[in-house]
């Protein structure tokens, strides 16, 4: 469970003790939103800021999530924070570790104290005569609600419901007599030690979840409708320990970072313009992890291109050890029904159960789900065209952090960080109050993201729209992302800046 605040400063860090306006307002404690305050501080030393964070901890997904195995899926060498060299052997690191180098980020960048703590962004609504954003704020626990005026606001909340999972109802549900288990929501007494288990799914949870459990209950067996496409990743990065040894540590991180998004890069590339091999060649590796005969292409062989789909990565091979142990099986097959005893399958086989694991996907929203207005006029962020991925069309003074679905999150939420810094900087040599996107004619709309994945299909009406030119695109390119974010013009004739009164 998430560490409690001591009396002082759970006092301190409950309530809104704000100034009357901030310069910037982050949404979200978590991975992002620790790195946006901590870069704002470094590049903006005199602006004032808060963060309002919805729960009583710091660390976003790694302290919600506490399912057994929890882990990145993604090295840390780029996970991690730019200006922060991640320095645990582990490449692919457990969430406990995460979320204590979140902590530690937070407690050394003296970003704690401007956090405000179980408090929920409701709604936020822009004056363009005040050149300011009101954000309605509700207490976790009291349901107070308040107010907290900013000229800019800055969301980190990240893309997924904390309240919800992805949970689909399955018929017979209530004549099961064991344990139904949402990963989301992981009930911290849960004891599974010589049950039978079955995990339903086949993405980044359930590959996580089964080896972990696979350890100690009698039996795992990962459910899949489908196939995922795994891949065994070392757990440490043995060219950075080495690079460790002798370079100082700041220059090592530097140069396994580069290394890592490289390689990332490349691969990704490759599996695009070769889709056919890259996927014999995955699928080839699962079989060699196996017992001979293992029947890899109903259970590891994808319908789709690699990529269409995030890869799965498993540390060392864990999810392949324990099926060569006998430990976990993987069935892939369609429910028919829950039973008393389990779950029968389409084909008429029954699973037997003591535990049932739904790791069905998460529930994706925008900005936590909090309601826009602009004007008074009702803003929804499925109308709007994301420019550059991380400002919204004709919105102003406002800035969202989202991530790469095909590299590691962070890279781009430290882009984000750092072009917000750069346009406060802009604006006040400038004297400019507003800064808003303008959508240009003759753009035709595209998907947010270009990605099969169910808990993306299902969010499609929740999303931004991209555009097919600059600024417009969602990249996905670390590299071409660096160029138009980091050195890109910030007046480029696409966003128009004013002073208080009307939108420019």
């Amino acid at each position: 469970m998430p560490q409690p605040l001591s009396t002082s400063e759970d006092d301190r860090l409950d309530r809104l003790d704000l100034p009357d306006i901030l310069d910037v307002l982050i949404i979200g404690a978590g991975l992002s939103g620790i790195g946006a305050a901590c870069q704002l501080r470094k590049q903006c030393p005199g602006k004032r800021f808060a963060i309002l964070e919805a729960r009583d901890a710091i660390g976003g997904t790694w302290d919600l999530f506490r399912y057994p195995g929890i882990r990145s899926d993604s090295d840390m060498y780029t996970l991690g924070y730019r200006f922060r060299p991640w320095t645990n052997p582990k490449a692919i690191a457990d969430g406990p570790s995460i979320r204590e180098y979140i902590r530690d980020t937070a407690q050394e960048g003296g970003i704690t104290r401007h956090i405000r703590f179980r408090q929920k962004a409701i709604s936020a609504a822009w004056s363009s005569s005040d050149a300011c954003w009101t954000v309605t704020t509700e207490h976790a626990e009291s349901g107070e609600r308040g107010a907290v005026r900013a000229r800019f606001l800055y969301s980190c909340s990240g893309y997924y419901s904390y309240d919800e999972a992805y949970r689909p109802a399955f018929e017979g549900e209530a004549d099961f007599r064991g344990a139904l288990v949402v990963p989301q929501f992981w009930p911290e007494q849960l004891d599974y030690a010589g049950k039978r288990v079955v995990v339903i799914g086949s993405g980044a949870t359930a590959v996580t979840v089964v080896p972990s459990m696979a350890e100690t209950a009698a039996h795992v067996t990962m459910l899949q409708r489908s196939p995922s496409y795994v891949v065994t990743r070392p757990a440490e990065d043995r060219i950075a320990q080495a690079l460790r040894r002798i370079l100082p540590e700041g220059a090592a991180y530097a140069a396994t970072r580069w290394k890592n998004v490289l390689v990332g890069m490349f691969f990704f590339k490759l599996a695009r313009s070769r889709p056919e091999p890259v996927k014999q060649h995955i699928v080839k590796m699962a079989a060699r992890q196996l017992n001979g005969g293992y029947d890899v292409a109903t259970h590891f062989t994808p319908d789709y291109k690699p990529w269409d789909q995030r890869v799965c990565a498993v540390p060392d091979g864990d999810l392949f050890r324990a099926i060569r142990k006998g430990r976990a099986s993987v069935v892939t097959d369609t429910i028919e029904r829950f039973t008393a005893g389990g779950i029968r399958l389409a084909s008429g086989k029954e699973l037997p159960a003591d535990i049932v694991v739904i790791a069905t996907g998460l529930k994706l929203n925008v900005m936590g789900g909090m309601t826009l207005t602009v004007d008074g006029r009702a803003c929804h962020p499925n109308e709007a065209m994301a420019y550059k991925g991380m400002m919204l069309s004709d919105v102003p003074n406002l800035a969202m952090a989202f991530g790469y679905t095909n590299a590691s999150w962070t890279l781009k939420a430290d882009l984000t960080a750092e072009y917000v810094c750069r346009l406060l900087r802009y604006m006040d040599r400038h004297r400019h109050a507003i800064a808003v996107p303008r959508r240009e004619p003759g753009v035709e709309r595209m998907p947010f993201l270009n990605f099969t994945s169910g808990y993306v299909q299902r969010a499609q009406h929740l999303l931004p729209q991209q555009g097919t030119r600059a600024p417009w695109q969602v990249y996905q390119n670390y590299l071409q992302d660096l160029v138009t974010i980091r050195y890109g013009r910030i007046a480029d004739g696409v966003m128009r800046f004013g002073g208080k009164g009307t939108l420019p």
